[in-house]
Order: C-alpha cells, then sequence, then structure tokens
C-alpha cells in the first residue's frame, strides 16, 4: 500500500463561506484560514504518582482567517459594536475537495464565530505586495457536514 498524489488535498482549491445576519458570502478574497480546537486541561494529582497526571476538562476553539484587504463587511460589523455595544457573531463553512481525488470532499462549519480584531485602516507605500489582513477569531461549536472518504492505497 502507498499514498497516491492524485489523493493529496490542495488548499487552493478549498471554498469558505461566512453567513453573517442570514446571509450567506462566498470568501472570495481569503487567502488562509487555520482553526484549532484545543483541549483544556486540568491537574489531577494522584497520591503515591510523582507525576501530575491531566484530563480533559473543556475545550476552546481559535483561529486566524487571512484575507486580501478588499471588503469593508468585517469593519462595518466592528464599528457597529463600537458604537452601540452590540457584538455579532458568524459561521463559517470550509469545502475542502481536490478534483481527481478519491478522498472525496471534507466541510467544516465553525459556528459562533467572534472576531477578536479586525484592521481598521491599512497602507504600504513601501511594498509591491498586495494589502492583506489576519482576523483571528474563537468559535464556540463545530462539526463536519461531510467527511473525507477513507484511504485505502493503491
Amino acid at each position: 500500500m502507498f499514498f497516491r498524489e492524485t489523493d493529496a488535498i490542495s488548499g487552493k482549491m478549498a471554498k469558505a463561506y461566512a453567513t453573517i445576519n442570514g446571509r450567506v458570502e462566498e470568501l472570495f478574497y481569503a487567502k488562509s484560514l487555520e482553526a484549532t480546537i484545543e483541549k483544556n486541561k486540568v491537574d489531577v494529582p494522584v497520591l503515591g504518582k510523582t507525576n501530575t497526571p491531566q484530563r480533559s476538562a473543556g475545550w476552546s476553539g481559535s483561529g486566524t482567517l487571512t484575507i486580501y484587504y478588499v471588503t469593508s463587511t468585517f469593519r462595518q460589523l466592528m464599528r457597529k459594536y463600537i458604537q452601540t455595544g452590540e457584538d455579532f457573531w458568524f459561521d463559517l463553512m470550509v469545502v475542502n475537495e481536490q478534483p481527481g481525488s478519491s478522498t472525496g470532499k471534507q466541510t467544516t462549519i465553525l459556528k459562533g464565530c467572534n472576531l477578536n480584531s479586525v484592521v481598521a485602516a491599512s497602507f504600504d507605500a513601501t511594498s509591491d505586495d498586495m494589502l492583506e489582513e489576519e482576523m483571528p477569531f474563537t468559535f464556540s461549536d463545530y462539526d463536519l457536514q461531510d467527511e473525507f472518504n477513507q484511504i485505502t492505497g493503491g
């Protein structure tokens, strides 16, 4: 058995969507996204052991969405929060699928996303690079709508 190169998933083929106030927006201007689930661990000291065992006691979700600096949507939401104190949440859906791969597709839903920060204004006259912004966020729920197929090798 071996892994076939045609089954590798290219990140460039991903699609991402944000559902904000009931409106679905394709994030065609996104460059990258990474979302991580981290277990919260607590110490459980045990008499007679020299180590300190741990056990899981919940989890937290956080990530970073990097986009080209071409939309005001998130700045508008942050501005509303600043003016009214009304926070905002949204869902992110990420679809990973590689044409020609036997792995199929995986659709991940990050629910209850909440931005930590947004860029208020930006320019860089010293670079030929396109403007982009990183938006760190947290999320409160997670689901897999579609899962990759089991790879059996060839």
